[in-house]
């Protein structure tokens, strides 16, 4: 479709029209029972939707806290935090306004975090936090040395030794005011576990905490995160943790690409009203649950989540087939000219490379029920959507931890039984061509991949690879293999290719 025409005011912004004031059905404001860290547009077309999607969406209001910026929680407030999900297809589109959210703040408040989490009423918490912030080091372990991680922990130990209350008000043994450089935490985990101290000292009781980020086993992630950080407020509330928190893992999957000024327009054309803050998704999507939810939870299974025993099944085809293939297209695609997933996928040496991955990667995919093939063909179908301008960019983002969890598994289990994983290796070569050639891209080791990106040969590959996973920088073999599959997408290779098939 393209994009609507600039609509001149006076157009109506969405609160105020009266089809859409929550005092009248079908948008009552429910009840605060869940927290979410993370305000962003996949939280918006995910979580959010499923919750006012299930039977019983009025009784379970979300909360939800911006990450670095305020802004996205300001434009939702403004319009009683409102807003309209577009579900796009090949076919057109259709428009729904979700009102499952229904107080936006920013990050920064933690004093508000606190006063929800430490609530009886509040049941779960769910995070969108990226890949890149639950602390980890390239091996899993917690890093107390990752960014913003080592001055939260620094506050969460002044806390601990009465410097600052759980309230997010700054005090000194006692309970005065403190003078000096007391502060709260500055990282969506840190800030997490101060509300969790704040909840223990309110006697609130059990709670669950769902993450929902492209991370394999993502609950336990989540757990070794909150744990590293609790212990430096000390061993009470670690263990107060361990016996009131539950870690739920998740596998989500919808696209949704960042909104536009022609989605904002378009909004304004079909629907009558100004929406500041629409959100653009595919019409698929997808949530696997596994874990305990102690003080329960919404009904989402009636809106067609689903809960199972067992989810590394469910997690690993997400994460190789979908988010591996949009890895190799973010790096590949961009070497290659091309700035959305559609205009990669069609680039026959880009699909080439998604197969041969996805090859490999169904190799270690056997458990039942997973219909792989199906799942290939739908992903074919939904990455080729050209109305869904998913943008490389976007994509390529936090490379050195997202890589660890969808190259590195299929290199190594394709190794152990005897095969090269040159599909995997591929992936990791686009990415080392990709850092050498962009001027600016976003990761948590910007800084380090600069400098190693800056070393030549197998001495380049070598480094930027420790930087993934240090096993696989020892591996003469692998460096090798890497280095060998560098500049498979250059000009020179694209236009042989092109010779080849004429």
């Amino acid at each position: 479709m393209n994009a609507a025409p600039p609509v001149p005011d006076p157009v109506p912004a969405l609160n105020p029209v009266p089809a859409l004031d929550r005092s009248l059905k079908p948008l009552p404001k429910a009840p605060v029972r869940i927290v979410h860290l993370g305000l962003g547009a996949f939280h918006r077309s995910h979580q959010a939707w499923y919750t006012q999607h299930a039977p019983d969406a009025a009784e379970w209001g979300i909360a939800a806290f911006t990450g670095r910026r305020p802004d996205a929680a300001e434009a939702l407030t403004a319009q009683d935090c409102l807003y309209t999900l577009v579900e796009r297809s090949a076919g057109g589109d259709s428009f729904e306004v979700i009102g499952s959210i229904v107080e936006a703040v920013d990050g920064a408040d933690v004093a508000r975090l606190c006063q929800l989490v430490a609530a009886p009423e509040t049941a779960v918490v769910t995070l969108t936090i990226t890949e890149a912030a639950y602390g980890l080091a390239a091996d899993g372990t917690f890093d107390a040395d990752a960014p913003g991680v080592a001055d939260d922990l620094r506050a969460l130990s002044a806390a601990a030794a009465g410097e600052t209350s759980t309230s997010g008000e700054p005090s000194a043994p006692g309970g005065t005011a403190a003078s000096g450089e007391a502060r709260v935490p500055g990282t969506p985990l840190g800030r997490l576990v101060w509300a969790l101290a704040a909840r223990k000292d309110s006697g609130a009781g059990p709670i669950a905490v769902v993450s929902c980020d492209n991370l394999s086993a993502n609950g336990d992630v989540a757990r070794r995160g909150v744990l590293g950080m609790a212990a430096a407020w000390g061993q009470d509330l670690v263990e107060w943790i361990a016996a009131n928190v539950s870690f739920v893992s998740t596998s989500v999957d919808r696209i949704t690409p960042r909104t536009t000024d022609a989605d904002m327009a378009e909004v304004a054309e079909q629907c009558g009203y100004r929406d500041s803050s629409p959100v653009v998704a595919e019409p698929f999507r997808n949530w696997v649950l596994s874990g305990d939810f102690p003080a329960g939870r919404p009904r989402w299974e009636d809106a067609g989540a689903v809960v199972v025993d067992e989810i590394e099944p469910y997690e690993n085809r997400k994460l190789w087939l979908l988010n591996g293939s949009h890895s190799i297209l973010a790096y590949a695609g961009q070497l290659r000219g091309h700035a959305t997933v559609a205009e990669a996928l069609a680039d026959p040496l880009c699909r080439k490379a998604v197969e041969d991955f996805w090859d490999e990667a169904a190799n270690h995919l056997r458990a039942e029920g997973l219909d792989i093939p199906g799942y290939r063909q739908a992903l074919l179908e939904r990455f080729g959507n050209a109305r869904i301008a998913h943008r490389l960019a976007q994509i390529a983002a936090d490379a050195t931890t997202k890589l660890r969890m969808r190259a590195v598994p299929v290199l190594a289990a394709e190794r152990a039984e005897g095969r090269s994983g040159s599909g995997a290796a591929l992936m990791l070569a686009a990415w080392i061509d990709y850092v050498a050639a962009a001027g600016e891209f976003q990761d948590p080791l910007a800084g380090e991949i600069r400098a190693s990106a800056a070393l030549e040969g197998t001495e380049r590959v070598q480094a930027l690879l420790r930087l993934v996973n240090a096993g696989i920088a020892e591996d003469t073999d692998i460096v090798s293999l890497v280095h060998r599959l560098c500049g498979s997408f250059s000009a020179t290779t694209a236009a042989s290719a092109a010779h080849t098939h004429t």
